[in-house]
Formats: structure tokens, C-alpha cells, sequence
């Protein structure tokens, strides 16, 4: 990890006066000003904003590699621009009637209940502080947030964070604890070595279509499974979307942020349109490498006032149409081409979904360096024909003797002959006899075949053969449905052929009835229990004719994905259609590490119990490795 004890930490101070408004067209759920370049100074512009009544959160940086940019904390990451430039106009401060004490102070090296040690400071807000910290007792690195007991969003904010500790969705950075000892408030969360935050990612210019498309799914899904459970984000940056390099999703500062910001809404309909509004923002980003707001934001230059918000297709050459419209309709007003507005991240999720899945695009072909080649005599030169080497002078050659004339030529042809076939009998019986010695002695295992001189040389011997991999359980993958046949699901890994989870019948269309709840259709996903090499499936269907493709999910995943296919970013075999009963995939050159495996069915057979039904299923499933 890249030493960051000299990088600078920003003071933000708190005022009494309230924060001027924005007009609605400006607020987009905006962060502070990024810097463009250079680290910050103590002088401030005279462009800057003056300092309002309610500090910015900073969204502490997830650590990355040493070569890693995003490692320094960024201007964005440490700014202190006011909550009206971040929250929805129907998204206010808490009222707060005690007084705002200071954040507590302390120094790296401190101890936090006799077990956190802190290690760096990221945030040096007026209301809270944020750190790096060792968990000595675990020794493991976690983050920390410190507030005054006594201020009036201590109690708010720990609140949120047992909420979001109790949402349990791995999606989402965990909340580890939450405590208030003494004249002391720490909450400590989960850090993330490998994951880079989204704001760094869009430092290298916008993400391609399919990167952008995962980006959406995956954050959107969280975003909207956490406003099922009653928890809204009001925050969301791209200070806040992680991505890991397993190519997962994860976002920081659920409830929290906004808690720690004196943010709330008792309206649910308003808290879901400004976390939508903040979804289609990170998506209009990482599809222009703009941000749509007029001011500059996060290292992205804003929109000219004149133009406003626009779809990305009229910003960038490129863009996926259907990504562009999904930012038209939650952030223009009204959206273009008449499309229905999304106000609601449920709503995106599901408008996501209708999409065609846009498919991972091919690496690029390996291409070998050309390395510059020694000319030897006798070898070919480059473009040419062999060269033959110089001779040296001898003697001249002398022609061959006439052949003898009448019979005694024909007599001594013959008797060349006989002793050319007598030497190859000869050379041939001998290399059996060696043969049957070998194999005689019993010294090895493996045959020999006669060299050069007549050494013998042990063949090269198979590849190991792969075996199945103990399973632990199984359960049904039904993301946004309640499950079609969930107690099934383990016979899909009894042993039994003769057993199966089966789907029930869908009418008239063999993609479950194009039914928008089963759009990403249904499966299994097997759990072995801990992360394995995974090589190959073997599958035993209970009919012939379904559409499988065979996913894996991160080796980071520490439980089973089950909200989007899209969570399974491995692939272990992409079956298509299987046209008899049983499948075996081909062997991967290299296995995938993981822990869970889906099998994915997205098509089913018709069934031939009904006109115009269609029903499939699993019967066995072998995981090899």
C-alpha cells in the first residue's frame, strides 16, 4: 500500500448561515469541485465557494495498488462544499437544537477501545473525522469515523449505521460496529485493499459499453434491493462505487452519509427519486467522461449552462442507445422522444433489465514482439531464399567408374542389395529384443522407445485426469421473483438423477413467458463450501433443449449472489443450447478461482404435456476441478 502519512488533510469549518440554494436543473445529487490537477494548498481561489452551514462528506478513498493514482486522497475526496450542491430539493438538514462541538481530535498512533489503532487520517471535517485504522485483534485494516457523543448527529448517525450493518447485502460495504463510549462516537466499516473507487476509474477517460453497462446493473440492483428493506442512500458519488478487481460493484455509505451530513427525508418517493437521479448521474459519467451538471465535478468537466442536460448520444460519439436513454429519462426534464421518466431506482432496475444484454467484447489478439535474428552461414535470410555456405577449394572430383557391363553388373547390384536388407533385418530384431528386455525387467510403468545410439526414452505421461468437487448446498436462483421451486433445489445435488428441481410451465414463450420478473431467468447456484479451481461442469437434465450458460461469481464473494446474473462476472462454459439430456463442458485452459457457481437456464423446452408450455430444469450437476 502506497505510504499517504504526507498527503493533505482538509480542515472544514462549520458556519451558522444556511446555504443558498440551487436551481433543481443544477443539483444532479453534485459533489464539490475536483481539482483538476496538483495537490491542494492552503490558499485558497477567489472562486471558491464560501464555506456553508453543513460539511461535506468525504468519502474516504478505498486503498489500492502502489501504482495506483486514486491512492493520494483527491480534492473531491476531502472537499467542503455545502449540502444544498448534494441532496435533492426535497432532501433537507436535520434540524439540530444542541449545539455542533467539534470532532474529536486525535493523532496516528492513538488508540481506539483498547483494540483500533489509527493509522492515517482521511477526513478532517468540523462534525467528524475519518481514519484508516488496524484492527489489532483481528489484524486487519477497517475504517473509522469519530464524532463528539454530545453532537447533534451522533445518535442519527449511529442509527443508520446499525441499519445498515442489519441490511447484510455484500453489495455493500459492511458496517462492522457502531458504538458511543464516553464523550467518544466511533464507527467502524469494512476496508476493501484491492478496490477502486469509481471517480478513479473515470480519471482514465470514459468506461466502455459493457464496463458502463455492469456499472449501472450491478450498483442499481443494491440501490434498489435497499430501498426495499426501508434504506435509502441520498449520497450516492462516485466516491461511493467501488470496484474490485473481480470486476464486482460495491458501494460505501448507505444511510450512513447522509446521516453524518444531517440529511434526511420522511418522504420515500422523494428519497427514491434522488437516488435514481444519482444512479442515472454516475451513468451519464462513465458514458461521456462528463458531468452533467455546469459545474466541473470529480476531475470531469461540466456542461456549458446554455446546453444543460442532454443525453449522452448528443455528447459523445458511441454511446449504447439504450444507456443513453436510461440517463434521458431520469435526469432530463421532460426526456426525449416522449420516453417515460424513471423516478425511482426500482423503476431503473427494471427498465435496465429490458435492455439486451450487451455482451463482454473479445480480448485482444495476442501479438508477438519481432526480435532482430542472427544470420548464420547456411540459414535462410529474411524475405529470401537459403543461402548455401562458401565451399572451400579441394581436390576435383572425380566422375564415377563406368557400371560394370553384362552379368557380373547386374550379379554385384543384387548383392548389395541382399546385405541392405540384411543390415535393416538386423538393426530391426535388435530393437525388439530391446524392447522385451526393457519390459521384462519390470523397472518401470511407462514403454520406451529406442533414441539415438539406442538410449531409450520415457514417453510423456497424461495430463491428471478431473475430479468432482465436494458440493455443500445448493439453492435457487430467482433474482427480483420469490423462488419457483426453492425447496427443489437440492436435488439438484443428490446424486439421483432420478430427482430434479424443475420451473413450472410458462405460456407461449420459452423465456418464461417473457414475464419482466423473470427476465434474467432462473437456475442454481451451487455453493462448494470454499473458494476452488474450477475447471468444468457436468450436468444430467431432466429434458432436452434448454439454453444454459455456466457463471461463477468473484473469489471475493463471501456469499451466494442471487439479485442479478450480472454478480457471476466468471465464466466457466457458455453452453447454448443442449440438445440431449447430459452436457460435459470443455476443460478451461486456466480454472477460475471460486466459491459459487450458477448454472444459468435463460431459455426452456417446450413441454410436451401442453400446447404452447414450456418447462425445463436440473436434474444433477457435477462441479469439476
Amino acid at each position: 500500500m502506497a505510504d499517504r502519512s504526507k498527503a493533505p488533510v482538509e480542515t472544514i469549518t462549520e458556519s451558522s448561515e444556511p446555504a443558498a440554494p440551487e436551481e433543481e436543473a443544477e443539483e444532479l445529487v453534485a459533489e464539490a469541485p475536483a481539482a483538476a490537477a496538483g495537490p491542494e494548498t492552503d490558499e485558497t481561489p477567489a472562486s471558491a465557494p464560501e464555506p456553508v452551514s453543513e460539511p461535506e462528506l468525504a468519502s474516504e478513498p478505498e486503498p489500492v495498488s502502489d501504482a495506483a493514482p486514486s491512492d493520494e486522497p483527491s480534492a473531491d475526496e476531502l472537499s467542503a462544499d455545502g449540502t444544498s450542491a448534494d441532496a435533492d430539493s426535497a432532501t433537507g438538514p436535520v434540524t439540530e437544537t444542541t449545539p455542533l462541538l467539534p470532532a474529536p481530535v486525535r493523532h496516528s498512533g492513538d488508540r481506539i477501545a483498547d483494540r483500533y489503532r489509527l493509522e492515517e487520517c482521511l477526513t478532517q471535517a468540523g462534525v467528524f473525522t475519518s481514519w484508516r485504522a488496524v484492527d489489532e485483534k483481528l489484524r486487519r485494516a477497517v475504517g473509522i469515523h469519530l464524532l463528539a457523543a454530545g453532537h447533534a448527529r451522533s445518535q442519527a448517525a449511529v442509527a443508520a449505521a446499525r441499519q445498515a450493518a442489519l441490511l447484510g447485502d455484500p453489495r455493500f460495504v459492511q458496517v462492522l460496529d457502531a458504538v458511543e463510549e464516553g464523550e467518544l462516537v466511533y464507527i467502524i466499516r469494512e476496508w476493501l485493499p484491492d478496490a477502486t473507487d469509481l471517480g478513479a476509474l473515470l480519471a482514465e477517460g470514459p468506461l466502455e459499453p459493457y464496463e458502463a453497462y455492469q456499472m449501472a446493473r450491478q450498483v442499481t440492483d443494491a440501490i434498489a434491493a435497499a430501498h426495499r428493506k426501508g434504506l435509502s442512500h441520498l449520497r450516492l458519488t462516485p466516491a461511493c462505487v467501488l470496484r474490485s478487481d473481480g470486476g464486482q460493484y460495491r458501494i460505501t455509505g448507505i444511510a450512513l452519509d447522509a446521516a453524518l451530513h444531517g440529511l434526511e427525508t420522511e418522504d420515500g418517493t422523494e428519497a427514491a427519486r434522488t437516488d435514481a437521479r444519482a444512479l442515472g448521474t454516475l451513468l451519464f459519467a462513465a458514458l461521456t467522461h462528463r458531468w452533467p451538471g455546469p459545474e466541473d465535478r470529480y476531475g470531469l468537466q461540466g456542461m456549458p449552462r446554455a446546453v444543460g442536460v442532454v443525453p449522452p448520444e448528443q455528447v459523445r460519439a458511441g454511446v449504447h442507445r439504450g444507456l443513453s436513454d436510461l440517463c434521458a429519462r431520469t435526469l432530463c426534464e421532460p426526456p426525449v422522444r416522449h420516453l417515460e421518466p424513471i423516478a425511482s431506482p426500482a423503476g431503473l432496475a427494471r427498465a435496465i433489465d429490458l435492455i439486451p444484454k450487451i455482451r463482454q467484447p473479445d480480448p485482444e489478439p495476442l501479438v508477438l514482439p519481432e526480435y532482430p535474428t542472427r544470420s548464420y552461414p547456411g540459414s535462410p535470410a529474411r524475405g529470401g531464399p537459403p543461402t548455401a555456405p562458401p565451399r572451400r577449394p579441394g581436390p576435383p572430383v572425380q566422375p564415377p567408374p563406368p557400371a560394370l557391363p553384362g552379368r557380373t553388373g547386374k550379379a554385384l547390384r543384387w548383392g548389395i542389395s541382399l546385405v541392405v536388407l540384411a543390415a535393416v533385418g538386423l538393426g530391426s530384431w535388435g530393437t525388439a529384443q530391446v524392447l522385451m528386455d526393457k519390459r521384462g525387467t519390470g523397472s518401470g510403468n511407462n514403454p520406451v522407445t529406442a533414441g539415438v545410439g539406442g538410449n531409450p526414452k520415457p514417453s510423456v505421461s497424461a495430463k491428471p485426469s478431473l475430479h468432482p468437487l465436494k458440493i455443500s448446498g445448493a439453492v435457487e436462483f430467482s433474482p427480483r421473483d420469490k423462488p419457483i421451486a426453492g425447496p427443489q433445489a437440492p436435488l439438484s445435488v443428490d446424486g439421483d438423477p432420478g430427482t430434479a428441481w424443475m420451473t413450472s410451465q410458462y405460456l407461449n414463450y420459452a423465456k418464461f413467458g417473457n414475464y419482466p420478473s423473470r427476465a434474467d431467468g432462473s437456475g442454481i447456484v451451487v455453493d462448494l463450501g470454499s473458494v476452488q479451481n474450477v475447471s468444468g461442469v457436468k450436468l444430467v437434465l431432466p429434458v432436452a433443449g434448454e439454453t444454459l450458460e455456466v457463471l461463477a461469481a468473484p473469489a471475493d464473494a463471501t456469499s451466494a449472489p442471487l439479485s442479478s446474473s450480472s454478480d457471476f462476472s466468471q465464466r466457466v462454459s457458455n453452453i447454448g443450447e443442449v440438445m440431449g439430456t447430459t452436457f460435459t463442458s470443455d476443460t478451461l485452459a486456466t480454472p477460475v478461482r471460486t466459491r459459487f457457481v450458477l448454472i444459468h437456464v435463460t431459455s426452456l423446452p417446450a413441454d410436451p404435456t401442453r400446447s404452447g408450455a414450456y418447462r425445463g430444469g436440473i436434474s444433477e450437476i457435477q462441479v469439476l476441478g
